[in-house]
């Protein structure tokens, strides 16, 4: 057998943990399948003294993560700590510029750096792998870059953040409303105390940006991801879309088109309704799922834990076997110089179903105010559903509205000649029907 891959964790949190339970149960399996041992060699973290639960003590520590890769006994760093700058990007510098392997959860580093770290591992002959930081312990890396490399993907899209997913799917069986869910979902370890990335939509984007880059050969262009969360959606909604046969999801789409010889990446983050035949109606609670359709494999689904100390450590550990065989492909798929410029896409013109939904006065004139906008910028309405307050004309009515596909920029006239209207009491909320 040849020689062991000797790695140095940084970060020693629930992942970090799992990744040295991992190891340590499933040694000898590991070392058949990745043709040679694969041990920790050194480990550092903000507290030495902390309980993790597993036993460090025969690791080399070091106060300073970044001196991790300066170790003769190291081969690969596996970062865990996360955040996009800072001392994460720091240890990955160094890392990949002394010619080491690194291995990363951290979707944030890679979505804004992921092209300069690239190229630091090209130039310095190192592995870079980051399968950890979309979807948990779902193979979405590998299966784009690998299973469906003979395809060209036309469409990428999933469920990419289980907090969202548990949120909604929760308030869709027990008819509660957002607030009460999102408490409910931080008391169970599902949602941080400041929930902001989450239910914003940004760490989805953050893997939306990945996944784009990898299935279509662009670069990096995670400032081009346009961003909705879920903190909007009311439990009246879930059963609006409920009777229309949707269930609503917190969904990344990318697709990437030539127009005149220039390439243009959609890339969207944002509540769907999603039919209640589709394979992602179904998945809920906190769980992730990617989509691609590629032109000779079809669709391609992979669904299952998107977070947790296990299904992390698996990928981690994955990624970490793949270096030990030398199957070290360039980090997203093609050398950083073959990566193609795209323009992000106008969404005016692309063409589908919404659902609107408005909060008005309750008073003469109102709906035909709304249909007027939407007739002057030329969406034609599938259906219309009002429910009012019969005993209390103080408060504001609820009005959905279903158009039929047309192009999104005529959904976006009508909502800016309704702006500043008095008949509403809150901004409409858009979301569009997944075809």
């Amino acid at each position: 057998m040849a020689d062991t891959l000797r790695i140095a964790l940084a970060g020693l949190g629930t992942v970090g943990a799992g990744v040295i339970r991992l190891l340590a149960e499933n040694g000898t399996l590991i070392a058949q399948r990745a043709g040679r041992p694969i041990e920790i060699t050194a480990v550092s973290a903000r507290d030495r003294a902390k309980d993790r639960g597993v036993d460090i003590s025969g690791f080399g520590w070091e106060d300073d993560m970044t001196a991790l890769s300066a170790r003769d006994d190291v081969d690969v760093v596996v970062e865990l700590v996360g955040g996009s700058d800072g001392p994460a990007l720091a240890l990955a510098r160094t890392t990949l510029g002394s010619g080491k392997g690194l291995v990363t959860a951290n979707k944030a580093m890679v979505a804004h750096h992921g092209l300069e770290l690239a190229q630091l591992a090209e130039a310095n002959d190192a592995a870079m792998r980051y399968e950890a930081a979309v979807a948990g312990g779902i193979p979405a890396i590998k299966g784009l870059g690998e299973g469906a490399a003979a395809n060209r993907i036309e469409r990428i899209y999933g469920i990419l953040n289980g907090t969202c997913n548990y949120i909604l799917s929760e308030m869709e069986s027990t008819g509660r409303d957002f607030g009460d869910v999102l408490g409910e979902a931080q008391a169970l370890g599902y949602a941080e105390a400041d929930p902001t990335f989450d239910i914003e939509g940004v760490d989805a984007a953050h893997k939306l940006s990945l996944l784009a880059a990898l299935a279509f050969g662009t670069r990096l262009d995670f400032g081009a991801v346009a961003t909705t969360g879920i903190s909007r959606i009311r439990a009246a909604d879930i059963a609006q879309a409920r009777a229309l046969g949707y269930v609503i999801r917190l969904i990344g789409l990318a697709d990437c088109e030539k127009d005149n010889g220039e390439r243009h990446l959609f890339q969207r983050v944002a509540p769907y309704l999603v039919p209640t035949n589709h394979p992602l109606a179904g998945v809920s609670g906190p769980t992730n799922a990617v989509v691609a359709e590629g032109n000779f494999s079809g669709r391609l689904l992979f669904e299952g834990a998107g977070a947790g100390d296990g299904p992390t450590a698996s990928a981690v550990v994955a990624d970490l076997i793949d270096i030990a065989r030398g199957n070290v492909p360039p980090p997203f798929s093609l050398p950083v110089s073959a990566l193609e410029a795209s323009a992000p896409a106008d969404p005016g013109h692309r063409r589908n179903r919404a659902y609107l939904r408005f909060l008005v006065a309750d008073r003469p004139g109102v709906l035909a105010e709304i249909t007027a906008a939407m007739r002057d910028a030329g969406v034609s309405i599938e259906s219309m559903i009002q429910q009012g307050h019969p005993d209390d004309d103080d408060n504001p009515v609820l009005v959905a509205i279903v158009t039929h596909e047309g192009p999104e920029g005529a959904v976006d006239r009508a909502l800016t000649m309704l702006e500043g209207s008095e008949s509403l009491a809150d901004k409409p909320l858009v979301m569009r029907l997944l075809g």
